[in-house]
């Protein structure tokens, strides 16, 4: 009988950045909007919102896909793809990564939640109002959620493991996970991973008002996501594009890169539970927490900032404080938690990678962002949410969460960079 081969896992650092945010494209940007706390929410200026009951999102401002993308590729992407593709690109940059060294050993894997939701909008009103002879030979291509990563391969000649995720909210999570565990078994020396989203648009808008689920604090925009505030009310529709280029540490050395954060662990789980609510004991949510501490060998006693998922739903918001009472025990009332959803709105399938972006720059920054508008704290959540301003902290280990409808969990780690 054979012996069982043991594998031993390769280790992944971070060694760039890719934003295309409501509050700053770039990550420079992006950076000075979380530390200054300023909100990207505002009135929706792309659509009448007229008969809209609410009249609010973090819309993506001053992206100029031409910038990023040849003109005829991107009028053959939807804007979700672009946002990747954007975000992909200026990783890439950030990162000097030698693609062309051999192609074939990096490759893209950016989740959405939604896909092309501005394609669907648009051909379904041709196909409506013109027949079905009028609709666009690229409607499918353009609409399927795994164009952010196969456009992104086109564009930067990625021929490594290009995959997708759509785990609704999770999808960024997820695939940066899923990256990094594609980098651990030595399927790939690069990943570019992350999220891109957008529905901000007059389906989206019209389709999450009717769950309920978002803020309709339309008079104070930004004002309106206050994650484990006691006046929340919902979320914010975000949308955007987050990409980091995950790299096998070795190689990363070898070229003398530079390196954000160690990237340690990655855990998941499912609710099982409900079509959109969250299981309320916090229990699988938690699950996902101490699987990503356990793969990344990290004790609980060991983190120090915990970027959460936090959209400011009212159960939303009480299930993760509950979660991470679980799964951080007695070092919870002594980690710093905080939700950037409330700079940049909830950028759906995007967030994972945005949030991710955020948690790396807190690790090597030495500053943590805050949780814009917790003014009233709700009494059931009750940790330490670092609010309103920015706080001065050297973090050596945080994690950021991801749930999303149907109950998907996921959780990340990183550990600061010594060199």
């Amino acid at each position: 009988m054979a012996a069982a081969r043991t594998i031993k896992l390769k280790r992944v650092v971070v060694t760039g950045l890719g934003v295309v945010s409501p509050v700053g494209i770039g990550k420079d940007a992006f950076l000075e909007a979380l530390i200054a706390g300023r909100s990207g929410v505002a009135l929706i200026s792309r659509f009448d919102t007229a008969e809209f009951p609410v009249k609010i999102a973090a819309e993506m401002r001053g992206f100029d896909a031409s910038s990023f993308i040849d003109k005829k590729m991107a009028r053959r992407m939807d804007r979700y793809a672009q946002y990747g593709a954007a975000a992909a690109t200026l990783a890439l940059e950030d990162s000097q990564y030698p693609v062309g060294e051999d192609p074939t050993m990096v490759g893209a894997l950016i989740g959405s939640g939604v896909g092309g939701l501005d394609t669907f909008y648009e051909q379904t009103g041709v196909l409506l109002d013109k027949g079905p002879t009028r609709v666009s030979p690229f409607f499918i291509p353009m609409m399927i959620p795994n164009m952010a990563s196969a456009m992104s391969s086109v564009l930067l000649g990625l021929k490594g493991p290009v995959n997708a995720t759509c785990t609704a909210c999770a999808a960024g999570t997820n695939a940066l996970g899923d990256a990094f565990s594609i980098i651990q078994r030595g399927d790939a020396t690069a990943m570019f991973a992350g999220g891109a989203e957008a529905a901000v648009n007059q389906v989206g808008m019209a389709a999450f008002a009717a769950l309920r689920a978002l803020s309709a604090r339309n008079d104070e925009p930004a004002r309106a996501s206050r994650p484990f505030d006691a006046d929340r009310d919902g979320f914010v529709m975000g949308e955007g594009g987050g990409v980091l280029v995950l790299e096998e540490l070795e190689h990363a050395l070898g070229r003398n890169a530079h390196v954000y954060a160690e990237m340690v662990g990655y855990g998941m789980s499912a609710d099982a539970f409900h079509l959109t609510e969250p299981d309320e004991t916090g229990e699988p949510a938690a699950l996902a927490m101490t699987r990503a501490l356990k793969s990344g060998e990290i004790d609980a006693s060991e983190v120090g900032y915990v970027n959460a998922h936090g959209t400011s739903t009212f159960l939303g918001d009480l299930m993760e404080t509950r979660a991470i009472k679980l799964a951080l025990g007695p070092q919870a009332k002594q980690v710093m938690v905080s939700s950037t959803k409330s700079i940049f709105g909830h950028c759906l399938g995007a967030a994972g990678g945005l949030e991710a972006a955020a948690t790396v720059l807190a690790l090597e920054t030495g500053w943590v962002p805050p949780t814009l508008n917790l003014e009233n704290p709700d009494p059931e959540c009750d940790l330490d949410y670092v609010p309103l301003v920015a706080r001065e902290a050297q973090v050596e280990v945080a994690m950021s969460n991801s749930f999303g409808f149907g109950g998907h969990n996921a959780a990340i780690v990183f550990r600061r960079w010594h060199g």
